[in-house]
């Protein structure tokens, strides 16, 4: 990493603290607070009143990043600055239905809120308009790399567009699961986005690099107020968000299987929901104490520390091991 990455790392941090600083308190005295699941853990009834859609702290520190490189390189490479935007497109997107889903969670009172019907149609509009770009518009074309084998295969574009769609919602979904414990989601997430980031390094595409960069520093200030006690919830404008960059930066590298290692904790937590549900279904009874996993462990003695400890250091482990596969 050199010393302009560091800045950009550094200054989204600042950003993002002073954002959060100004806009918790914002949000406690318009009473926009947690509302939690019936079904789920008693520890978690404290954090009632919470104040949450915090993920708003993350998607405009991002925007105002991105806006501030965009023009800083628009002068000297206004190519590399173009190429900013499909990745902006999505994490913003995705935010914003995130968002719409939180206000009427809040709204209602409730913790159904948005329907699914219409945020799946949502989420999959700004799917095909990101995949449409990076095909067409910015000509990444349909290559997808093989880890382990380490080549790449250039997929029929009928086959590509669905593929990438269904990896853009599944990690998004995935990611949105995780999200249920202070601090776990961006803790894991991070380390995620950082393993993607590295790999831009190495294959030397700059505009992931600096992306990732910006997204790294952000979410790690957004931390300062979601570690254990959370000061503030990042609901599903933070986790959407989160979803949508994850896997717009790993279909941008043409590696959107990778996420299959480095991912794998969230990966488990999806497949977690899934047994529960078929089995539940089939046979009346549960083979978690709760789904996610993450409660399932709660339910165990596990402390939420302990939890995002081990968890991480699950995602650290692969993706080390992703690195070394690539």
């Amino acid at each position: 990493m050199n010393y302009f990455q560091i800045k950009i790392l550094l200054l989204s941090f600042i950003v993002t603290v002073i954002l959060g600083t100004i806009i918790i308190p914002l949000l406690k005295r318009r009473k926009v607070g947690q509302i939690e699941r019936e079904d789920g853990p008693e520890s978690h009834l404290t954090k009632q009143g919470t104040p949450t859609m915090g993920g708003i702290i993350i998607a405009v520190a991002i925007m105002i990043l991105v806006v501030f490189i965009f023009f800083s390189y628009a002068k000297e490479d206004i190519e590399l600055a173009k190429k900013l935007i499909p990745m902006s497109i999505i994490t913003v997107g995705f935010g914003i239905i995130g968002l719409i889903d939180d206000a009427k969670k809040l709204l209602l009172k409730n913790t159904k809120g948005l329907k699914p019907a219409y945020k799946i149609l949502g989420l999959l509009t700004i799917a095909v308009i990101y995949v449409i770009y990076i095909v067409k518009g910015v000509n990444l074309g349909t290559d997808t790399y093989i880890p382990i084998i380490k080549i790449f295969i250039n997929l029929p574009l009928w086959i590509y567009v669905p593929f990438a769609i269904f990896v853009i919602l599944g990690t998004t979904n995935a990611i949105n699961l995780t999200d249920g414990v202070d601090g776990l989601c961006p803790t894991v997430s991070t380390i995620i986005i950082t393993c993607l980031t590295v790999i831009g390094i190495i294959f030397d595409v700059k505009e992931v690099v600096i992306f990732g960069t910006i997204v790294i520093g952000v979410v790690l200030g957004f931390l300062l107020f979601n570690m254990h006690p959370a000061k503030v919830f990042m609901g599903d404008t933070g986790s959407l968000l989160l979803g949508g960059v994850i896997s717009a930066i790993a279909l941008y590298l043409k590696m959107p299987l990778i996420l299959i290692i480095i991912a794998i904790i969230p990966v488990l937590e999806t497949i977690s929901v899934m047994m529960q549900v078929i089995y539940f279904k089939k046979t009346g009874n549960r083979i978690f104490k709760m789904a996610p996993l993450h409660h399932h462990f709660e339910l165990s003695g596990w402390g939420e520390n302990k939890v995002v400890s081990i968890f991480s250091l699950i995602t650290l482990v692969l993706c080390i091991i992703g690195l070394i596969v690539i």
